[in-house]
């Protein structure tokens, strides 16, 4: 079954790529950070920050990300102390709705992650049993699933404000997050500047117009 999943995916990869990278303009085209507000698994909220990369579009509405994320979080109960941190590296695909402003891009995404992930357990022995403490930690690398979406809004020729919600589906470490952050564009616009390329049947108007007009100028008599 995996076989047949991975030729099926491998066929459909090889029939649309050629298409897929006519159309494609991917590249550095903008930087940003975000901070969130993280819900883990069987954890208190907790604060995160975050950088992103935004690599362009595969295809005109489907646009490529690069993140790395960061949060912790410590909690105290009955005399043990609980710690958790998660590093993740990862990249997420958008898909962008078309809306009539310019300045205004909701969009709805899916992504894989890496979480390097690292818990640790400390128990304070109780007063005069020295032998009940203990202490343990674990790391392990996990690989996660992210599924959200959100919206940007240009403020800037070159900058825009982000706001997401995501929720990455990892092992024993699941976690829902509020992201805002802001963009900063490497090009001389930013949201504004995507505006929809002249239809076929404007250009052919224009080109009978130039022609309408030059017909009409007089000729000059030698």
């Amino acid at each position: 079954m995996l076989r047949k999943a991975m030729f099926l995916t491998m066929t459909v990869f090889a029939l649309t790529s050629q298409s897929a990278w006519a159309t494609s303009d991917l590249g550095f085209k903008a930087i940003g950070g975000a901070v969130s507000v993280v819900g883990p698994e069987e954890m208190d909220t907790t604060f995160g920050l975050g950088i992103m990369l935004d690599h362009g579009t595969i295809v005109p509405q489907l646009a490529l990300e690069s993140r790395l994320d960061y949060w912790s979080q410590s909690e105290e109960s009955f005399g043990s102390e609980v710690k958790a941190r998660d590093i993740t590296v990862g990249a997420r695909c958008k898909y962008l709705f078309k809306v009539s402003n310019p300045t205004f891009q909701p969009f709805a995404g899916a992504g894989l992650g890496l979480h390097f992930v690292h818990a640790e357990v400390n128990v304070v022995p109780p007063p005069g049993f020295p032998g009940f403490g203990m202490n343990a930690e674990d790391s392990a690398t996990k690989l996660g699933l992210d599924l959200g979406g959100g919206m940007a809004a240009a403020v800037g020729p070159r900058t825009s404000v982000l706001a997401e919600l995501w929720y990455g589906v990892v092992s024993d470490f699941s976690q829902l997050s509020l992201r805002v952050g802001m963009a900063y564009r490497f090009g001389p616009q930013g949201l504004a500047s995507k505006s929809t390329p002249p239809s076929k049947g404007s250009a052919t108007k224009g080109a009978a117009t130039k022609s309408s007009a030059a017909k009409a100028q007089p000729k000059r008599q030698p």
